[in-house]
């Protein structure tokens, strides 16, 4: 097993863990509950981690840690082409209506 990614939190960790199974990266999330240790252990330590199983597909999956972390610098607003509410530009689903941004 690899890491490839080390969120700040664990919904940043599991959306990793999500764009990289639709990719069909086999993923796992490690520390997911080491948040609860902090002061017992570095914080450091407790950050949630993405690990992929199969080291033949490192490269493809950093490419996609890459553009997840391109996305969430990205600042701005997207318009859903659904329902034509405003979102967050670094949102891939509209938090209105659910479509695809």
């Amino acid at each position: 097993m690899t890491r490839i990614y080390i969120a700040a939190d664990l919904p940043d960790a599991h959306l990793v863990l999500h764009l990289l199974a639709q990719a069909g990266i086999t993923a796992h999330v490690f520390n997911e509950n080491a948040q609860g240790g902090v002061g017992e252990i570095p914080f450091t330590h407790a950050y949630p981690e993405v690990w992929i199983a199969d080291e033949g597909q490192v490269a493809r999956a950093r490419q996609i840690v890459k553009g997840h972390d391109r996305a969430q610098a990205d600042v701005g607003v997207v318009f859903c082409r659904n329902c034509a509410e405003e979102n967050p530009g670094n949102f891939q689903i509209c938090w209105n209506c659910g479509a695809a941004l």
